[in-house]
């Protein structure tokens, strides 16, 4: 692995501590079904960072973690999805989202390595709040499974690209974690 250039290292922090608070949630994007579904992790920054935040953990993991994490988080997103459209309560949804920004950071930025079970057991209990929150958003007229598709892809792709991340090496990764916790915590204080 090629070490990451001061600079480069200063550029991601620097974006990862723009986090607003957790502003994807109430409202349409107006677009319907698969490609709502598609586009909604994306438009969302608390969504962005946890969702690649989960790869690039789940590389320091290695092993069966590598794909059993994220696999972990995506199954357990299509069943929160399947909450909000069922029209059961999730409570502390928002909440649930800053905790999964700021937990999935400082695991990363202190390289946190346990148990495959556990790892999944902690992304599949954020995964809940963050497709919870997806289904929350299903426009009236979408279909709510080529919805649901969406989101699934997306949040796949985005762990994809957080394992990419990992190839950037452990210092940008530690950092990239440091910047990811501190959005957290940007989040749950609304600074």
């Amino acid at each position: 692995m090629k070490p990451v250039k001061p600079v480069q290292a200063i550029a991601l922090t620097t974006l990862c501590l723009f986090a607003g608070t957790a502003f994807a949630h109430p409202g349409s994007h107006g677009i319907a079904g698969f490609s709502s579904g598609l586009t909604h992790p994306l438009l969302g920054l608390d969504h962005l960072l946890a969702m690649i935040a989960i790869g690039l953990w789940a590389a320091q993991q290695r092993g069966r973690a590598l794909w059993a994490v994220p696999a972990a988080f995506v199954a357990a997103m299509g069943l929160g999805g399947g909450l909000a459209w069922a029209g059961l309560a999730l409570p502390q949804v928002e909440t649930g989202i800053a905790a999964s920004v700021l937990v999935s950071g400082g695991l990363i930025a202190s390289r946190r390595r346990l148990p495959v079970a556990a790892g999944m057991a902690i992304a599949a209990g954020f995964a809940l709040f963050h497709g919870y929150a997806h289904g929350l958003e299903i426009p009236q007229a979408a279909s709510p499974v080529l919805y649901g598709l969406g989101f699934v892809l997306a949040t796949a792709l985005l762990h994809g690209l957080g394992i990419a991340g990992s190839l950037l090496g452990r210092f940008a990764i530690q950092v990239a974690g440091l910047a990811i916790a501190a959005s957290g915590v940007a989040m749950l204080t609304g600074i």
